[in-house]
């Protein structure tokens, strides 16, 4: 048993590409946590899309004990959590299990919007944190400008700034000395009622899901009966222990210990990260702060190509669901593309990743419908309904007002790009709030913007904009009143519900414009004409045709009377009439894409 004054529980923050997981590397390999043999690249990424894009998506504590000049003995959990704003909850939720952070950012590319928000957290934890200047050993490291910024965030002195490279392992032992020597231990609260907070969870098909906590108060074994705040089930806990990559079980966990329980959870939506565990024989009267429901923001239709899959992506969905509680799906049906899952998820990316998943894990092949954001509807009997998608809209004449969800959005970058962001951020109906200065060269930029302006192109057009060299942060902030319209898309006379997008009014006539001469091209010719209208309710407001394809008929006349030719061209014309009253047009998968591909400026 360790005493909480050798503990040391901390996370590292940064920005994506920035280097967190080669230092948590370095950190595993100088405890020799690892063996050398088993060491690799992004020890902690245990996804292929982890190593594959550079970022964290699932967080992974994992324990070392490191041996310092004094020979004395230090347990150290690092709290590893994902860098990308979707995940800002989970962030959050991570560095309340820890006491300090390590602040690490790149020579190269210096202070990013990511890093701040989430400096901002730690400094709302009350954590202790650690500023490293990681990359210094690369040509273009820029380490002076970079340490100006991070003391003008961070308001440390630069004698605090710790220099390293975490690739070829220089300044760890510094490192290592700074986070003992500034990190403050735990308190030992171990007489109190239990009080342990969850961070994360996994499933396991043979042990359930799998609570990550931290404990503040108490100790907690196996043989106790777990009691969760946020709902009234129970279980007999039959294990627990701490993360040195694997679980490894242990006697109890004690206050200031970081760990896991074993309780035979089946259902994963028990375990919510912020919820308190305490004991059903001598239970905690309070919970810890800060949880939080998450609730899903972006919400789209995910369909299989082949309508014979739909089981299988049901299955699929459920599997994921089990490592991944933020994620949401209930069943759709579309005339267009079949059955298939409504999905509700925190963010564009975590959007892109499940659907990579299924894809990848699963070997499904899926059409995606566009996404929306959720809006909130006041109908003209007072009610409030919420609007996840355009088929839920109600009708025009109901709707007294549509409110959107606005966020507060940080955007950081190199000052030369200030007036390309600016006007960006006009056209997506932002509204400008401040401009500060970080460096002589770096400015932070705060707008208010529509949520459903930021999910559909807003960060690539950021970065062609600024050349790679922006980022973006947001969070939520409330839902305002907005001119919206739902544009429908009919093709042959009928609605197709995939096609249909809530849009603002001022943008609607454009975009009804451009998806019409869009579909033209995508839709095949058909033995009869095709019409394609945009329409605001019963308003049509752009229209395009598809031409027939046309046979010949006249061409066995030689010579002759008119009147012969003229009588085949309007025998096929009753055909083609025919045709059109019972005919049905084949919509191709990539013109269900076409409202993602029109350019919405």
């Amino acid at each position: 048993m360790t005493e909480t004054s050798f503990i040391r529980n901390f996370c590292i923050i940064a920005h994506i590409d920035h280097g967190k997981s080669t230092l948590a590397d370095r950190l595993l390999e100088e405890t020799e946590t690892l063996k050398a043999k088993d060491m690799k690249d992004q020890v902690l990424d245990s996804m292929d899309l982890e190593r594959e894009r550079g970022i964290t998506i699932k967080s992974h504590p994992i324990q070392m004990k490191y041996v310092d000049s004094k020979k004395d003995i230090y347990t150290f959990n690092l709290i590893d959590t994902p860098g990308h704003v979707d995940f800002t909850y989970e962030v959050s939720r991570s560095l309340a299990a820890c006491e300090g952070a390590l602040l690490l950012v790149d020579a190269a590319q210096g202070v990013e919007a990511q890093t701040v928000s989430n400096t901002y957290l730690a400094i709302e934890n009350d954590l202790e944190i650690i500023p490293i200047i990681n990359k210094i050993d690369l040509p273009s490291a820029r380490t002076d400008e970079v340490a100006k910024q991070i003391v003008e965030l961070v308001g440390c002195s630069f004698d605090e700034i710790i220099y390293a490279s975490a690739k070829s392992g220089k300044g760890i032992i510094d490192i290592f000395s700074s986070i003992i020597e500034r990190i403050p231990p735990p308190q030992d609260r171990s007489n109190h009622p239990l009080r342990a907070m969850i961070f994360d969870s996994v499933h396991d098909k043979y042990k359930g899901a799998i609570p990550y906590v931290r404990i503040f108060d108490g100790v907690v074994k196996s043989g106790q009966t777990a009691k969760f705040f946020t709902h009234d089930k129970q279980y007999d806990i039959t294990e627990v222990g701490h993360f040195i990559l694997d679980q490894v079980p242990s006697k109890e966990l004690r206050s200031g210990d970081v760990g896991y329980l074993l309780a035979s959870i089946r259902d994963v939506s028990h375990i919510l990260p912020g919820d308190t565990i305490t004991t059903k024989d001598n239970p905690s009267e309070e919970a810890l702060e800060g949880f939080k429901d998450i609730k899903p923001m972006v919400f789209s239709g995910l369909y299989p190509t082949n309508s014979d899959d739909y089981d299988q992506l049901r299955i699929a969905l459920e599997k994921l669901k089990l490592n991944d509680a933020s994620l949401l799906f209930e069943p759709e049906t579309s005339e267009a593309l079949g059955f298939g899952f409504r999905c509700g998820f925190l963010g564009l990316l975590h959007m892109e990743i499940i659907q990579e998943r299924l894809e990848r894990e699963f070997d499904l092949s899926l059409v995606t419908t566009t996404p929306n954001v959720r809006y909130k509807v006041e109908l003209k009997n007072e009610t409030l309904v919420d609007v996840d998608t355009p088929a839920k809209m109600p009708l025009s004449g109901e709707i007294n007002k549509i409110y959107e969800p606005i966020v507060s959005a940080e955007i950081i970058t190199p000052k030369e790009y200030i007036g390309n962001i600016m006007t960006l951020c006009q056209k997506k109906r932002g509204k400008y709030k401040t401009t500060n200065y970080i460096s002589s060269d770096k400015a932070q930029l705060h707008y208010d913007l529509p949520l459903a302006e930021i999910i559909f192109d807003f960060y690539d057009k950021l970065k062609s904009t600024s050349r790679g060299y922006a980022s973006l942060d947001y969070n939520l902030k409330d839902y305002e009143i907005s001119d919206l319209k739902k544009l429908e898309i009919l093709i042959n006379n009928e609605p197709v519900d995939a096609l249909s997008i809530i849009i603002h009014s001022a943008d609607s006539y454009h975009r009804g414009v451009a998806l019409c001469s869009k579909l033209k091209e995508l839709i095949p010719r058909q033995m009869f004409d095709v019409p394609i209208q945009a329409a605001l309710g019963t308003k049509i407001i752009s229209r395009s045709t598809v031409k027939a394809l046309k046979k010949n008929v006249t061409a066995k006349c030689y010579g002759g009377d008119i009147t012969r030719k003229r009588k085949l061209w309007e025998k096929q014309k009753e055909g083609k009439k025919r045709m059109k009253s019972i005919g049905s047009v084949e919509i191709p998968q990539e013109a269900l894409l076409a409202v993602l591909q029109i350019d919405s400026e």
